[in-house]
């Protein structure tokens, strides 16, 4: 079964790591992903832009609205994502307790409803 592992992170706590810090943290996410890359996990996953280059779309009343951010305000924001391959939810929440920003965040487990 395949699951998306969603990263949330405090953009302004992770914007005031120093340089050695952050470099240590996307060592221990390149570590993490070769790991899942290994083990057959990987499906896919991306590092996403901050925030505030984010667009929010609503259809309201027939008109599409367009607005700057995410749609609500909140402490932490989404910075990533993983599609993974697990047995079952055990082994998914299992991979997901080993992403580095569960230390400092949160990691939601979703998952995937084929389409077809």
């Amino acid at each position: 079964m395949q699951y998306l592992l969603l990263i949330y992170v405090s953009e302004s706590d992770e914007s005031k790591m120093d340089k050695s810090t952050l470099e240590a943290v996307h060592a221990e996410y390149g570590t993490f992903t070769q790991g899942i890359i290994q083990g057959g996990q990987f499906k896919g996953g991306e590092r996403l832009r901050p925030v505030a280059t984010a667009s929010t779309v609503r259809i309201r009343n027939g008109k599409t609205v367009i607005t700057d951010g995410p749609f609500a305000e909140t402490r932490e924001q989404l910075g990533g994502f993983y599609m993974i391959e697990a047995k079952n939810l055990d082994e998914a929440t299992a991979i997901a307790a080993r992403i580095p920003g569960a230390r400092h965040g949160s990691i939601e487990v979703r998952p995937i409803w084929p389409m077809s």
